[in-house]
């Protein structure tokens, strides 16, 4: 292992130990906000859940399974953030309708961001799935065993 390798993979185990410790953080905010009424609601929960279980297990042992699931899950949190800050916006114009049925606009989008629902705290999810993919980008786990290749045009070269 070169010194410059030495210093990706200590700053690799950082990133991990920041996403492991914002899960925790956000993961204990929604059981606390009791966040969990309807079913949409369980999903940043669960998904959270995931996360930090893989994120343990490659701060544990980082074999390759390990790591591809920690990528895995963490990818769905983009999308999932993306819809939580969908269905958050959607519930403050609703409410805002319901109150001020006449507003609209730049108004309305102005009191939706402002509404009782976080409208952009669904973001955090993005912002996690991106630094789980961060940790997992070019992990040394994920590289093929060196005879792999070797053993691979063999096998197909026999074919």
């Amino acid at each position: 292992m070169t010194a410059g390798s030495h210093e990706i993979e200590v700053w690799r185990r950082l990133a991990l130990y920041v996403l492991i410790f914002g899960l925790v953080g956000t993961l204990l905010e929604l059981i606390l906000l009791e966040h969990m009424e309807e079913r949409l609601q369980w999903t940043p929960v669960i998904l959270l859940s995931l996360g930090l279980a893989a994120g343990s297990a490659t701060a544990i042992r980082p074999t390759r399974v390990v790591v591809m699931t920690l990528r895995t899950v963490v990818a769905a949190f983009v999308p999932a953030g993306a819809v939580g800050i969908y269905l958050h916006l959607q519930s403050n114009i609703e409410f805002e309708l319901e109150i001020h049925p006449t507003v609209g606009g730049a108004e309305m989008l102005n009191e939706a961001f402002h509404g009782a629902m976080p409208a952009l705290a669904p973001g955090t999810m993005i912002h996690f799935g991106l630094l789980g993919l961060l940790v997992c980008f070019r992990h040394p786990s994920l590289r093929k065993p060196v005879g792999s290749e070797a053993s691979t045009q063999v096998a197909t070269s026999e074919t």
